[in-house]
């Protein structure tokens, strides 16, 4: 192996997938993202729902900037036996035009994921602004 690269299975990257533990595969690379939880801008569940699996998908349906992607060097702990990923079965749909389901409630979530938090702010500021003025 050359360097000191450290190489990961899934399983041992499964491991870390807790609040004080938390590991992430993007890419092929490994991240100990642990430190990052509670930074992140998207919130730590996200982070949190994406370990034991590869999250290169996770990570860019996101579209995150260029000081995101260069912020994840120094999260760098080695790369991924990809052997150990399991293959990704590619969903050929059928060429007449129909709509799956899963488009719609992937729709569906993407959209709760916008919502969610900004109704959540929402409520924040209006509990705040009531408490404050009472």
């Amino acid at each position: 192996m050359g360097g000191d690269e450290k190489i990961f299975t899934l399983a041992q990257v499964s491991e870390h997938n807790n609040p004080k533990d938390c590991w992430l595969v993007i890419n092929g690379k490994v991240y100990d993202v642990t430190n990052f939880l509670e930074d992140h801008p998207g919130g730590d569940e996200v982070l949190l729902s994406a370990t034991g699996k590869d999250a290169t998908d996770d990570f860019e349906d996101v579209g995150h900037s260029d000081s995101a992607r260069d912020m994840m060097a120094q999260y760098y702990v080695g790369e991924i036996d990809v052997s150990t990923i399991p293959e990704k079965i590619k969903y050929k749909p059928p060429n007449q035009p129909q709509y799956n389901q899963d488009k719609t409630s992937e729709f569906i979530i993407k959209l709760l994921q916008f919502l969610v938090p900004l109704a959540i702010l929402g409520l924040a500021i209006s509990v705040h602004h009531y408490t404050k003025s009472s």
